[in-house]
């Protein structure tokens, strides 16, 4: 990765994470560990991978991002605001009622905001719905969803993870964050391991990255090629 991309990133990281800061201390509400554990695979996607933009946010052609995993939608609030889809005045009203930015993301609400989603779960099936839906766009969008290492215990994103793997679009994503804290015990510390052995068992496709090293991150979406899942 260049240099200066790299350096850029960062900048948008740590002005990201002072902004989650402020909206969970105006708001009293929503999850710092989640929110922090998105914001450099956030700022990666935003910046360097998906194709949009904050004057077009409803433009045909652009890759499309789903949020499963609702519990990091201040990290996406931040980062949507940091590229201009809206003022940066807005983080301060979130999960405020009638606010432009609620606890979960809202599509007919909030610009830069693709799906609505709030049970835990259900991004799969949608991430997978819009990814067969646009396949007859040229040139093809890319859609990729953001999910946490619990909900692939939820039925509906097993029944969507054996319908892909079972006819892959090649212009689909699933990432899966698997978020372990600091001290954390030994076992914990194998999850990822584990968990991407169970995908692969399913015929998914699967790279694994530090998902706060953006070189590792680029080096993970570079290598993948054909089938995306």
């Amino acid at each position: 990765m260049d240099p200066v991309s790299l350096k850029t990133l960062q900048e948008r990281a740590l002005v990201v994470r002072r902004d989650i800061v402020g909206m969970l201390r105006a708001a009293s509400a929503g999850s710092l560990f989640s929110s922090f554990s998105a914001v450099e695979l956030l700022v990666w996607l935003y910046g360097a991978v998906l194709h949009t933009a904050p004057g077009e946010p409803d433009e045909d052609g652009r890759d499309r991002f789903v949020l499963s995993r609702v519990s990091a939608t201040p990290a996406l609030y931040a980062v949507l605001a940091e590229r201009g889809f809206f003022g940066r005045e807005e983080l301060w009203s979130y999960a405020r009622l009638g606010s432009l930015l609620q606890a979960a993301p809202d599509r007919p609400r909030t610009p830069g905001v693709d799906v609505s989603c709030g049970a835990p779960g259900m991004g799969a099936g949608i991430a997978l719905g819009l990814a067969l839906s646009l396949r007859d766009c040229r040139p093809v969008p890319n859609v990729l969803c953001l999910l946490g290492a619990e909900e692939l215990g939820a039925g509906p994103t097993g029944e969507a993870l054996a319908r892909a793997a079972a006819h892959p679009p090649s212009n689909l994503t699933l990432i899966v964050e698997c978020a372990i804290a600091e001290g954390a015990e030994e076992d914990l510390s194998r999850r990822p391991a584990l968990i991407a052995e169970r995908l692969a068992s399913l015929g998914c496709t699967v790279v694994c990255a530090d998902g706060h090293d953006y070189a590792s991150l680029q080096g993970a979406w570079s290598s993948l090629s054909g089938d995306r899942l």
